[in-house]
């Protein structure tokens, strides 16, 4: 599997993730993690293009920071 870093403004950290022998390729997106380690789901979705599947895992992983401080969880966000 190669996993590959992408630097995106405003988020600690966000990997693309390709096997070429299952053919999977992933996103996986972390938010912020100053309320504690990330915590997210995932989302299995035929996207149309690349980056409408990185917006939407960027998307996602904002959302659960900001759901995860309100109900506080003691989590930050994520999503993959």
């Amino acid at each position: 599997m190669k996993l590959t870093e992408i630097a995106v403004e405003g988020y600690e950290k966000v990997i693309q993730c390709h096997d070429a022998h299952s053919g999977l390729k992933a996103i996986i997106s972390i938010h912020n993690t100053m309320h504690g380690p990330a915590l997210g789901g995932m989302r299995m979705w035929p996207y149309a293009t690349w980056q409408d599947a990185l917006l939407d895992a960027n998307r996602l992983a904002q959302g659960m920071t900001y759901k995860s401080a309100v109900a506080e969880t003691g989590f930050g966000g994520a999503r993959r």
